[in-house]
């Protein structure tokens, strides 16, 4: 059985992806925050699959907390087989570069781009002895082009920056079966992070072009796709997944 970690994969976006890759027959490790009510939720909604689901409590801009979870995954499943960086810290309020403080702009790299680094380093040695991986991480519309993105510079910073990780990843370690790929986003939000396809066409939305919202199942349909054993001619892409819309520049 192939065993996948996804980080933030309670609520969200994450957990539209945990229960498609539940459904693709992964056994799944599930990090979360700190919500514990949400997880004893879970447990009962996902009781069917309690035998393929480990839960993982972390801060993902802590290095200790990130090898921990690796480390008792591996335990636990004996392997890794896809790595899916759905955690990533954002800061809501708008406001410019100079505004930002050191703390801030620590927490915005630490969680996008850091936490990559210290997974990957955990991770990629357990997938070459199986001589197979899926990393899949997140980015935003248009980052393999390093855009300015108005008042979300260290964010975008870190994004940025994960996309050449990505797919430096994808060349080092396709002799060893792995394949690395990001995601990018875009107009998600409230409760279509957990909505299906059909739910979002119910919905009109003049905003995206294609007239619907994106959902958490557009997201999860895309990550299955990528953590498939035949999608490996797939390696160091940038995927969106916005419905046309332009995000950086209609939101300002």
């Amino acid at each position: 059985m192939r065993h996948a970690l996804i980080t933030a994969g309670s609520k969200g976006l994450g957990k539209k992806v945990t229960e498609a890759l539940l459904a693709d027959g992964f056994s799944v490790t599930v990090h979360f925050h700190s919500d514990i009510t949400i997880i004893d939720k879970l447990k009962k909604e996902w009781e069917l699959y309690s035998d393929r689901i480990q839960f993982q409590q972390g801060d993902v801009t802590k290095k200790s907390d990130l090898i921990r979870i690796v480390n008792e995954t591996i335990t636990k499943w004996g392997r890794i087989d896809a790595l899916v960086l759905n955690a990533g810290p954002y800061i809501f309020e708008r406001k410019k570069m100079i505004d930002y403080s050191e703390d801030e702009w620590h927490k915005m790299i630490d969680g996008n781009l850091h936490s990559a680094f210290y997974l990957l380093k955990e991770t990629i040695p357990e997938m070459r002895k199986n001589q197979y991986g899926r990393i899949v991480t997140y980015g935003f519309q248009e980052a393999d082009h390093a855009p300015g993105w108005l008042y979300r510079s260290a964010f975008a910073a870190a994004k940025v920056g994960l996309v050449s990780l990505t797919k430096t990843i994808s060349i080092e370690e396709a002799e060893n079966g792995i394949t690395a790929n990001m995601v990018c986003p875009g107009k998600i939000v409230g409760g279509m992070k957990e909505a299906t396809i059909e739910q979002a066409r119910e919905v009109s939305d003049e905003e995206t072009p294609i007239g619907r919202s994106g959902t958490g199942e557009d997201i999860a349909r895309t990550v299955s796709f990528l953590c498939h054993e035949n999608s490996d001619m797939i390696t160091g892409s940038v995927i969106e997944v916005t419905g046309g819309i332009d995000v950086l520049h209609r939101f300002r």
